[in-house]
């Protein structure tokens, strides 16, 4: 019997100098999956790495032994002992791991509550274990649901409605305040992971965009290609700003890079051109003292951070609901997992009746020298029809019991039925009987005397009426 187990650190539990050490490219996250499914008690795999959160979903055999197996691939890839990394690994199992997931792809788990990304980035950690040959039909469909649960929170909340990034945020003022950004001059200072972020958003828009970059020239030339802008020097700054609608500025200099009377300057050769100036960088790119200077607009990263904190309250107050859907989606899962762990017992509870027909009948064979093979066919017809009804009622109550009844149940219709652990008949089922079925009994009729188990008796006549009072 298989079950989910999950193995993860996040911002929750671990410091940065953890987690970057167990960050995985898409490569080798494939790679890592891989050697999971090597060892002796992991089936399937599938890893989620984010900036903010490495998770492992696992579907194993024996829990505390695949638990240890990937643990030790995980500190070992870590270069730390296992015990040490336990400290900061949580690990649910089954229901519980699948609500792990179905949180992490609403965004509920997320450093920013509700953000959008991980979405796409739990379907391409599937779609790249998938290619790699480690999923299967438990994994494939935990996923799928996952997948569907972060479509039905951000369809049916609020909770990713708001800008809750500071370059979101700074792009959301620039629209407010300029009123639209297509065909607009944005020059964006520096090349970092926020200039990234800030490019993009602006990309959605329809702006183009030059980057003013001196170090990082490759990665601002690589960013440029993404989003259909352009890079210049710093010594090309005082062009850029002459010509420019909106400076977004995210360097990580010292010391400011746009002064106040280099600005005035400026300003005054673009004629009574207004330009918006949103600095986010700390220690500021921007003099405070430019934010003075008539028709200049500036913005620091107070300002922003002022309505990321008040979009942040209004996600909270839809955290509610999307976990509602999440348990509703959760309990879903659970009947479709419950119902998982029955098949075999039913499966093979069915088998197992319809291996009895064929015996009984088989061994019954050389005493129907008057019946016709229309007969025959009748009676093996109702044989299986009696054996199908007498297991109907069995079946939909395996189906349908609860995760903490289903485990006990389902060992007692195994050692009742003489089924195996996996559902399959044990040496002394139906293989090891020496003796033929009852069929008298099977049938629910009373044996004749002087015959023997299993066969029927001379004076019943397949389908015969009895005439006797009290009718057929």
């Amino acid at each position: 019997m298989s079950e989910l187990l999950a193995l993860g650190i996040s911002h929750k539990t671990a410091p940065v100098a953890l987690r970057e050490r167990l960050a995985f490219t898409e490569r080798e996250a494939s790679e890592f999956a891989t050697q999971a499914t090597a060892t002796a008690e992991v089936r399937e795999a599938i890893v989620i790495s984010t900036c903010n959160r490495t998770e492992v979903y696992l579907v194993v055999g024996d829990t505390v032994q695949a638990e240890s197996d990937v643990l030790g691939l995980l500190a070992r890839r870590a270069h730390i002992r296992p015990t040490e990394l336990a400290e900061a690994i949580y690990s649910p199992r089954n229901c519980d791991a699948a609500r792990q997931l179905y949180r992490v792809t609403a965004g509920l788990e997320s450093m920013i509550v509700g953000e959008a990304e991980i979405q796409g980035q739990v379907r391409r950690a599937h779609e790249a274990a998938r290619a790699a040959g480690c999923t299967g039909p438990l994994s494939n469909r935990l996923f799928a649901a996952a997948l569907t649960t972060g479509k039905r929170v951000r369809t049916e909340t609020e909770i990713g409605a708001s800008r809750v990034s500071v370059p979101s945020v700074a792009v959301d003022l620039a629209l407010s305040v300029l009123g639209g950004l297509e065909e607009r001059h944005v020059v964006i200072l520096g090349a970092g992971e926020t200039s990234e972020l800030t490019a993009r958003a602006l990309a959605e828009q329809g702006a183009g965009t030059i980057f003013v970059a001196n170090r990082h020239a490759d990665r601002a030339l690589s960013l440029a290609q993404r989003f259909g802008g352009s890079v210049v020097g710093l010594d090309g700054l005082p062009d850029q700003l002459l010509r420019a609608d909106i400076v977004l500025s995210s360097t990580s200099s010292p010391h400011p890079i746009v002064g106040r009377e280099e600005l005035e300057l400026v300003m005054a050769q673009r004629k009574g051109r207004p330009l918006l100036l949103i600095d986010i960088a700390v220690p500021r790119d921007i003099d405070a003292g430019c934010g003075d200077l008539e028709g200049v607009s500036l913005y620091d990263i107070d300002d922003l951070q002022a309505v990321v904190a008040r979009n942040l309250s209004v996600r909270a107050g839809e955290a509610p609901r999307a976990q509602e859907i999440v348990e509703e989606e959760i309990q879903r899962f659970a009947r479709w997992l419950g119902q998982l762990d029955t098949l075999p017992t039913v499966s093979a509870l069915r088998e197992h009746g319809n291996t009895l027909v064929e015996q009984v009948l088989r061994e019954n064979e050389g005493r129907w020298e008057s019946a016709s093979p229309r007969d025959l066919a009748r009676v093996e017809a109702v044989a299986k029809a009696v054996m199908s009804r007498l297991l109907h009622e069995p079946t939909i109550r395996l189906r349908s019991l609860s995760e903490a009844r289903g485990h006990a149940s389902l060992e007692l219709v195994r050692e009742l039925f003489g089924l195996r652990e996996d559902g399959a008949l044990t040496a002394t089922g139906e293989g090891d009987r020496s003796q033929p079925t009852d069929t008298a009994t099977d049938l629910g009729r009373t044996q004749s005397p002087g015959t023997a188990d299993g066969e029927i008796p001379d004076n019943v006549r397949p389908f015969s009426r009895r005439t006797s009072a009290g009718g057929a």
